[in-house]
């Protein structure tokens, strides 16, 4: 055969192969196990603080990687979000993945499926280049360490996340750190102030430390001289029940002050003396934080009669508040034309800084039916590519030890203060019942409030009521 021939042969081979690919078109391919577990997958999502719109895009990236999941999501009323999850767990129609307050993952510990070392999950694909192949096979990622978590979010995060969980079996103990959630975020305890008021005083700035703090509150404060009735209050502080997150404020006060609010097993030591100090640092915090409710001080701008703190400061009659960002959002949206701007919270000393932290986790829930999907997207939506969106479009301050994200915080005026203060921001409570702690803060300040003689022993009283909550 001459040469011709055989060019012939050979084109008219490739048109036949040209001609099969596109009359047959795709097939497919890949793992018969895969293609078997691939099928449509429904996860519940609970969350409280996060509309619909903020969760929107990363739901939506999401899917775009995994498009036979579906989420369901659903936001709570704060109230009676607790009430509804745990009732919904128990007659095992709760969702797959929810999110707690990161005081709340000891008390969830047995019921939280801890982050497994990988997630396992079919995913399709198309494959080739001229030949199409509609492949599906499992993927397996690696899950983020304990060590990781460690390395890869701040300090708090951590110390929050990370619990201690028995995997063994009921004949054997086998005690590992796991990772018991991730947070999209956190939050920390910042100043509130009324521009108008603190220029009505004369005040040009808010005060760094508490010192200044107390001047200003005296300055600011009007009290009617005849009825003894507070029309103006410097600070809305001193009281437990008509004051947001009152646990929070009495804690950093605390430590800042230097007072050891825990030993290595999570027992409630703040009543301990401090070798060195005169006075005990929870007792001198204390006596700090009732004195603006006592009468018998020059600091005296709030008492028990008076309404709810944020109530009274979006309606201009505080000067200083202590609050978190979902509190800015609410003055933004309740009281548009209040002159108001947010500083960092007032310092013991510069040298000795502690601020105090205060967010939400997502979790996965033990009795879900599909915990490969439902860790697979907590990590998803907690990944730095993804979540970077989400800090932009909620102001909330990162939980990553991100450079870029933390610089371009630092950057902006609506999210500065709270980022200038993440790696000073820690909690403390890691016990079983969030709930008891912080009635005994509340039954501390009331306590204090009677007398100074006994401010001792109601610190007392609160740390047995704590640590009556921190056994398994």
């Amino acid at each position: 055969m001459n040469k011709r021939g055989i060019s012939y042969r050979v084109v008219a081979i490739f048109l036949m192969v040209i001609v099969l690919v596109f009359t047959t078109g795709c097939t497919k391919g890949g793992d018969p196990a895969a293609q078997e577990a691939y099928k449509s997958v429904n996860l519940v999502y609970w969350s409280v603080w996060n509309d619909e719109d903020m969760m929107r895009d990363l739901i939506s990236a999401y899917k775009k990687i995994r498009p036979n999941v579906s989420i369901e999501y659903r936001k709570k009323i704060y109230e009676t979000y607790e009430q509804e999850l745990l009732e919904a767990m128990a007659e095992d129609r709760g969702p797959d993945v929810f999110s707690i307050h990161n005081t709340w993952v000891s008390q969830y510990k047995n019921r939280i499926l801890p982050l497994p070392t990988s997630t396992r999950v079919p995913v399709r694909y198309q494959a080739g280049t001229i030949k199409k192949e509609e492949v599906t096979e499992f993927k397996t990622t690696k899950s983020i360490t304990p060590f990781g978590v460690q390395q890869t979010y701040l300090d708090v995060v951590g110390e929050d996340v990370i619990r201690e969980i028995n995997v063994g079996t009921d004949k054997e103990v086998n005690i590992q750190n796991k990772v018991l959630a991730l947070p999209l975020a956190t939050d920390n305890l910042v100043m509130f102030y009324n521009k108008d008021l603190l220029n009505a005083s004369g005040i040009l700035e808010p005060p760094t430390n508490w010192s200044d703090f107390t001047e200003h509150v005296k300055r600011i404060t009007r009290i009617d001289s005849e009825t003894g009735d507070i029309l103006i209050s410097g600070t809305a502080l001193g009281t437990s029940d008509n004051i947001p997150r009152d646990f929070d404020i009495l804690s950093v006060l605390m430590m800042q002050n230097r007072a050891e609010m825990t030993n290595s097993n999570g027992y409630a030591t703040f009543a301990e003396n401090i070798s060195g100090v005169a006075q005990n640092p929870a007792v001198g915090a204390l006596d700090f934080y009732v004195q603006f409710a006592s009468p018998l001080f020059q600091t005296y701008s709030w008492n028990s009669k008076m309404p709810d703190a944020f109530t009274a400061f979006r309606d201009g009659k505080v000067g200083y508040f202590f609050g978190y960002t979902y509190h800015r959002d609410l003055l933004k949206s309740t009281a548009p034309k209040l002159n108001f701007a947010i500083a960092p919270m007032p310092q013991v000393g510069q040298q000795q800084k502690a601020n105090y932290a205060s967010y939400w986790v997502e979790t996965v829930s033990k009795k879900t039916d599909n915990d490969d999907y439902a860790w697979d997207f907590v990590q998803f939506i907690t990944d730095e590519e993804n979540v970077t969106a989400y800090l932009e479009k909620t102001k909330k301050p990162t939980a990553l030890r991100s450079t870029k994200i933390v610089n371009t915080q630092l950057e902006d005026p609506e999210i500065i203060v709270f980022a200038e203060q993440i790696f000073t921001a820690k909690s403390w409570y890691r016990g079983y019942d969030s709930v008891t702690a912080e009635n005994a803060f509340a039954q501390m300040i009331a306590g204090a409030l009677l007398g100074e003689e006994k401010i001792n022993r109601v610190i007392d009283q609160a740390v047995s009521k704590i640590n009556r909550t921190i056994t398994d």
